[in-house]
């Protein structure tokens, strides 16, 4: 009797295993599990964000660490809605708003003031100082508290029966930091 028991829990396990893998494996999760890891800033996503700011050859190095920070902070706040799932054979869209800092209205606005204010940002040498004009800029997006909605439509293919996220666009990329222009 204890052994018909054994067998039935056992059974009953590997059905239970096998749906929640399932469960897990449809367009709209694998996307939901993508926009977590940016949400609890996942060591792969702020490994790839460290490796992006490694290339900038014009920020300072304190400036890329301000610059960071303020990335990993849209990223905590990013919040989104599943709006439609499309599947075509072996590829899936899926629709997503986000919603977002609006960073970008920060960095126009700073570009705006800086026109309108330059000699704020000249040096000793009465030239641009592109460090002064970097800090008043994070500064800005530091600042910023209007957010933004976008529309991003994850795209997504079926290997081995299983759904993976497509590489992300630059645009989509763009409005995951809120740097999309319109």
């Amino acid at each position: 009797m204890k052994l018909i028991k054994f067998i039935y829990v056992l059974i009953f396990s590997v059905f239970l295993l096998t749906g929640c893998n399932n469960l897990m494996n449809t367009p709209t999760k694998k996307v939901e599990l993508l926009l977590s890891k940016y949400q609890k800033k996942d060591e792969d996503v702020i490994k790839q964000l460290g490796d992006i700011l490694l290339t900038d050859a014009i920020l300072t190095v304190e400036q890329k660490n301000t610059y960071k920070e303020l990335l990993e902070k849209q990223y905590s706040n990013l919040t989104y809605t599943i709006k439609d799932e499309a599947i075509d054979g072996k590829t899936a869209v899926v629709e997503v708003e986000i919603e977002v800092y609006d960073y970008n209205k920060a960095i126009t606005d700073s570009e705006d003031y800086l026109i309108t204010h330059q000699e704020e940002f000249t040096d000793e040498t009465k030239n641009v100082s592109t460090e002064k004009y970097n800090d008043y800029k994070l500064q800005a997006i530091s600042d910023m508290k209007d957010r933004v909605k976008y529309t991003i439509n994850f795209t997504l293919s079926k290997i081995d029966e299983e759904w993976m996220v497509d590489d992300l666009t630059d645009t989509e990329r763009q409005k995951i930091h809120g740097l999309y222009a319109y």
